[in-house]
This record gives structure tokens, sequence and C-alpha cells, in this order.
């Protein structure tokens, strides 16, 4: 078994440091994916690998699963027996621990320690709480964020590694309608002291916090809005001042416009693309081993090699989520009937 210290120095490498020296061949472009044979058919929006070979998921019917030789094999459960509620949201720090949060209700996170053998309850919010997302910034620190209530978006902060859970001091605003989607647990991303937290509805906007959530800028995004089902539906950073993101409108799953954007943080710009995906997408992640954007959605998957402003289609596979693994050398993705995959190249 893989001993924590080592997970938790390339858990540290894979958040502070994009660039690597890496003398392999690169590939022109990825070739597919590789699928494995899961126990269940639940849908998986909940995706954390944490090396090649160890992966966590969560998703639907209270489900969660891990492997841990890269996909061949698979344990799996319910979290704590409640099997009625969608764990959208998962992060996995090794082979032992991860927490899990929920959508819809009941709002909750829980943690096991024991590889999955045991979850337990860290945090309930109230009933009208919804949470879309979970992001870490370093071992300890991490953040969930949810749905706005009574106008400010809900962004709870754990210093322990999600065994306690309290909001932020300075909850962000959001406009009448403003909500985030939970369609891949992707749309908040804690990056150093830098959050950032892509929104939908009737405004798709960016809102950066560079002090861990004590301040808050808005910055209107140019995607798709103006209806529940559009906006921004997950974001990446490229480490070198680039925040890219996708969405669209999930109703419309094949239109291509205002689907994507690409967020300068060096000067605060939005800077235009190209061309953006073949469709909807609702996972997005950067890719630092070979420089390149993977995006994926219910119509397909796309990869960009220049930063988001142009982008291919490479498969037809549809899937909710696209993660990095925190080793940076894998990217792995799920979706719906108990679907996982690695990518290949």
């Amino acid at each position: 078994m893989i001993k924590r210290s080592i997970l938790a120095l390339s858990f540290g490498l894979a958040l502070f440091s994009c660039k690597k020296i890496n003398h392999e061949t690169h590939p022109d472009a990825p070739s597919g994916w590789q699928f494995f044979d899961t126990p269940t058919e639940e849908s998986f929006r909940g995706l954390s690998p944490v090396t090649g070979d160890i992966a966590w998921v969560s998703g639907s019917g209270g489900t969660w699963m891990k492997t841990l030789d890269g996909g061949d094999t698979w344990t799996h459960g319910v979290i704590a027996g409640l099997d009625s509620v969608d764990f959208r949201s998962i992060f996995g720090f090794d082979a032992e621990t991860a927490i899990a949060v929920s959508a819809g209700q009941p709002a909750v996170i829980y943690k096991t320690n024991d590889g999955g053998q045991n979850w337990e309850l860290k945090h309930q919010e109230v009933e009208d709480a919804f949470l879309d997302g979970i992001t870490f910034s370093d071992q300890k620190t991490g953040f969930v964020f949810g749905d706005p209530v009574d106008g400010k978006w809900m962004i709870l902060k754990t210093l322990d590694q999600g065994d306690s859970w309290t909001p932020i001091d300075s909850l962000p605003l959001a406009a009448d309608g403003e909500a985030g989607f939970a369609a891949s647990a992707s749309s908040l991303l804690a990056e150093g002291e830098n959050i950032y937290l892509g929104s939908g509805g009737t405004e798709a906007s960016l809102h950066i916090s560079a002090d861990q959530g004590k301040s808050w800028s808005k910055f209107p995004s140019p995607l798709i809005q103006g209806e529940a089902s559009q906006g921004i539906f997950a974001l990446t950073s490229t480490g070198n001042g680039e925040l890219i993101l996708v969405g669209g409108d999930y109703l419309a799953p094949d239109e291509i416009q205002k689907n994507a954007g690409i967020f300068r943080t060096t000067d605060n710009q939005w800077v235009e693309y190209e061309s953006g995906p073949l469709g909807y997408r609702s996972g997005v992640q950067y890719f630092p081993r070979f420089n390149w954007v993977i995006a994926v959605g219910t119509n397909g998957s796309d990869y960009s090699k220049d930063y988001g402003l142009t982008w291919n289609s490479f498969s037809q596979e549809n899937f909710h989520a696209v993660k990095l693994s925190l080793t940076e050398g894998t990217i792995w993705a799920s979706g719906g009937k108990g679907k996982v995959a690695k990518l290949t190249f």
C-alpha cells in the first residue's frame, strides 16, 4: 500500500506545480478512453483520482466506489446506508481517506478513514441547502459550496481535512436566480489563496477571491445565460494565469455557441476563443503532462492544445465529470450507468 507520506508529497506537487520537466514524447492528440468493468450501473458525477491506480467515485443511490489497481477491480458500497441520496462530490486523499458530499436533501458531508468501510457524518446543512461541489487547496484546507441562500452563496471551509466545517466569513452575493451546478462538482476551484466559483442560471459569472474568501470580485462571463439550464458548469486552471471554463445549456446538448470561456487572471480579462467544444460540456480538466485541456459532456469529449483557443472532438462517448489524478499523470472520467474510464494517448 502506498504510504501516506508519499501521497501527501504527491498531493502538494499536484496542487502547487503544474509545470514539470518532462522529456517524454508528446502525442499529438488523445486516442480515446479505456473503459472499466464496474459492479454497478449508478450514475457517477463524483470523481477523485489519486494516482494512476487509486481512484474514488460517488453518485446516485448513495453509492461510492474505489479502485486500487487502475480500474481492474472495484470495491463499492452505500455511504452510511443512504441509498436514496445522490453524492455528486467526492475528494480522495489516499486509499483510505475520502470526503463525500451530497447534492439535494439531506445536505450532508461524510468522511471515511478506513477505505470506505465506515462513513462518519461531519456536517449537515439547513433544509433548503443544495451542495454543488468540493475542492481542496492543500491536505487540510478545503471548501464546499452550495446554491445561494438569502441572496448569498453558501461556502463552507475546513482546516482539518474535513473533520469540521464552518461558513467562510465573507459570503459573496448572488443575483436573483443565480445558482451553481452539481453536474460534475467542478465549478469551484481552490488554488493557493485563490478561490474561483462559476455560476449559471439568470447570470453566468465568475466569482473570485484572492484571500481564501475574505473578499470577492465578480466578473460576468460570455457564456450563455438567462435560463436555469444555462451557464458555467466547470472550470480548470492552467497554473499560468488562465482559467478555462465550459458549460452551455444542458437542455440543448448539441449547441456550440457560448459554451466556453477563457479568463486571464493576470489582468482579469476574458479572452475570445476561436472554436469551442462541440456541445454542452459539464466537465473540464487541464492536463499538464501534455498541455492539453479535456472537456466532457453528454454528446462527446473534446481536447484543446492551445489553452482553450481551439477545440477538437476525439470521442463521442458521453461523461459527466473529468478529473486529473493528484500525481498529475492520468485523466479519469465518470458518467451514467456505472461508466468510469481513463484517457488514452
